[in-house]
């Protein structure tokens, strides 16, 4: 099992387990959440619901960033075109100067245009704020396997090695130690 370290830091020291089987390692995340383990990393190639229940996370704040730069844009699309047409006015066959269906899909491509932004930006501002600096990591994580790391210290290696195994771990590594 080749190791490398994320984010090219010092490796903390802790329990890296790794599963093959996704309901073993969703009980692994559960057991250690009932032993009040609640700072672990968890590594799968792909999304899977039962691990996302196990982990019981709470609902991203990029879904906020995105609503405001959303509602941000379409504030400023209606405003910036009814600003424009009464700062230079054109009277058209009698229609008002500031009316609003013509204006619509300006709104809503700014609205796009902002929320869209909003999102990448909240994105990389998250990403880097909840690096997760020093985790072990296996590019078989990347492939078929599912991997859990709970940092620990060198005392309490030992019981979660056996809490990991007896869940169904495949393979179970101390790091950092």
């Amino acid at each position: 099992m080749a190791l490398l370290t994320r984010g090219g830091s010092r490796r903390k020291p802790g329990v890296l387990a790794s599963f093959i089987h996704v309901d073993a390692a969703a009980d692994a995340i559960r057991a250690l959440r009932a032993r009040g383990i609640r700072d672990l990393t968890v590594y799968s190639a792909a999304p899977n619901h039962e691990i996302e229940e196990a982990l019981a996370h709470r609902v991203s704040p990029v879904r906020l960033f995105t609503l405001i730069g959303g509602l941000t844009g379409c504030a400023a699309g209606f405003g910036m075109t009814l600003w424009m047409s009464h700062d230079w006015p054109v009277v058209v066959g009698g229609k008002p100067i500031g009316s609003i269906p013509p204006y619509v899909v300006i709104a809503f491509e700014l609205t796009i245009l902002l929320g869209a932004l909003s999102t990448v930006a909240a994105v990389a501002l998250f990403s880097v704020l909840m690096a997760r600096r020093g985790a072990p990591y296996d590019p078989q994580f990347s492939d078929d396997r599912i991997g859990i790391f709970v940092p620990a210290a060198p005392d309490q290696a030992r019981q979660l090695e056996q809490m990991l195994r007896s869940a169904g771990a495949a393979e179970v590594r101390h790091e950092g130690t």
